[in-house]
């Protein structure tokens, strides 16, 4: 597959991202290997798979590597890739190993600056109903099968794009998602306009029997279809959208609508899992299916049966007088569409949020944007800035994070780390029900297992 290439080294394939690709690379049988500053979950996964896995990094870890990849968080001084570039060994960015598993299948990819994740599980649940059997990479593990890679059988790759590097554009789609476009990454793009720019270079590399799938209800998406070249269909709420979802309507931690396609009824959706953005990405998936003329019974039967990927709504806990909850949202386009997620899910609770920020380099960027995000919730906690291999930037810190939220009006907000702390003032409030919900990018999920077994301790008491 790979020519005399019979042995792949990753660095950094702890991330949920590089596990998943070595996973694939694993089942087609090549000898993988990897490095990971952590002993999480992602590592026991790939040794329980017979990977060999290293914690740290040194140049012996490269031993007899033919290639060697490493992800985004990874700094150029490495040792593994300084040794590597010694030994003239080919060292490649995640995305372009995963470019080459794309040039081997009819390839579906979800790009966008959120909900890219869900949307690619929708996408390959539905295909695997349809017996399809596909190949797939994505960011999360999907509730139902507990994994974030699959290799299949079938002629199809599923994966998501990551444009945090610019990397997406190594990729060869043949059907490709916008979801949206967001401010982001402004170490790789200077502004917002280059970002637009980045989707449309994408776009346009889908074939000419290809498809782009665009969401018509994100400003930013819109403003880029004039350029684009190749074949498109929009999604959303609107009326000129070409799949279009419509008498929206909450039941309990869910959601439930009628579908069109092309101007015609399709049937109706209910999804298990909650909130106007998942109906979006419930719509992106049909768009998809829909062209590879997957049946809509199929795509219904999929979507109704799709129990969510970890960390995005996921319920930790639940009793009568607390639910604890764990998301990934760490953008605060993310955070405003979970908190009315959960907020319309159960109104008459008491919300609780516990935000850890991911990076000092977002955190000063998307300050007042962070500052205005958390209206929804009644009470919030932040917690210490998760630097994610970052360094300290002098004034960013979450103490003035807090300090300026309640400038911006939200009165009950503490700056706590300690997780004692935590579960103390939660446990001194008596207004029930509660949601107890832990959000971001970091080890913030740790908070949110200590904080369900704390309760499930409590009350079995």
């Amino acid at each position: 597959m790979f020519g005399k290439v019979r042995k792949v080294h990753f660095i950094g394939i702890g991330g949920i991202g590089m596990s998943g690709i070595a996973e694939v690379l694993h089942n087609l049988g090549l000898e993988v290997t990897g490095s990971d500053l952590n002993d999480g979950a992602n590592v026991k996964r790939l040794r329980e798979l017979g990977i060999k896995v290293f914690i740290g990094h040194t140049k012996e870890n490269i031993k007899d590597a033919d290639v060697v990849v490493y992800s985004s968080a990874v700094r150029d001084d490495n040792p593994e890739i300084l040794a590597a570039k010694d030994m003239h060994l080919p060292v490649i960015k995640r995305g372009e190993m995963l470019a080459e598993l794309t040039r081997l299948k009819r390839s579906i990819t979800v790009s966008g600056s959120h909900g890219k994740t869900t949307t690619t599980s929708m996408i390959a649940h539905i295909f695997m109903e349809a017996g399809f059997d596909p190949t797939v990479v994505v960011g999360g593990r999907l509730n139902k099968t507990n994994k974030n890679a699959m290799l299949g059988t079938g002629n199809y790759l599923i994966c998501e794009s990551d444009e945090s590097d610019k990397s997406f554009l190594l990729l060869y789609p043949t059907v490709n998602v916008v979801t949206n476009i967001d401010l982001e990454h402004l170490d790789t793009y200077k502004d917002l306009d280059e970002i637009k720019e980045a989707f449309v270079e994408y776009c346009n590399k889908v074939p000419f029997y290809g498809l782009n799938v665009l969401c018509i209800e994100d400003k930013n998406v819109v403003d880029i279809i004039p350029r684009i070249e190749k074949r498109f269909q929009t999604y959303g709420f609107k009326g000129s959208a070409d799949i279009r979802g419509y008498n929206v309507e909450k039941i309990g931690f869910g959601t439930k609508f009628d579908v069109s396609v092309l101007g015609n009824r399709a049937g109706e959706i209910s999804l298990h899992i909650p909130g106007l953005h998942n109906v979006l990405n419930a719509l992106a998936a049909v768009a998809v299916a829909v062209e590879f003329e997957i049946d809509f019974a199929v795509i219904k039967k999929a979507l109704e049966s799709f129990e969510g990927v970890q960390r995005r709504l996921s319920i930790r806990y639940c009793d009568e007088k607390r639910t604890v909850i764990d998301d990934y949202g760490h953008h605060p386009t993310e955070i405003r569409a979970t908190l009315k997620s959960i907020k319309d899910a159960f109104p008459e609770h008491k919300l609780y949020t516990i935000f850890q920020p991911h990076r000092y380099s977002r955190t000063k960027l998307l300050f007042d944007e962070f500052s205005s995000a958390f209206f929804d919730t009644d009470v919030l906690i932040v917690t210490d800035i998760y630097p994610a291999s970052e360094m300290p930037i002098e004034g960013v810190d979450s103490k003035k994070l807090v300090e300026n939220i309640k400038e911006h009006g939200l009165k009950e907000v503490y700056q706590i780390n300690d997780i004692n702390e935590i579960i103390k003032v939660i446990e001194d409030k008596n207004d029930f029900p509660q949601i107890i919900l832990t959000l971001g990018a970091g080890n913030i999920t740790e908070y949110s297992y200590k904080i369900a077994n704390y309760f499930r301790g409590a009350a079995d008491e």
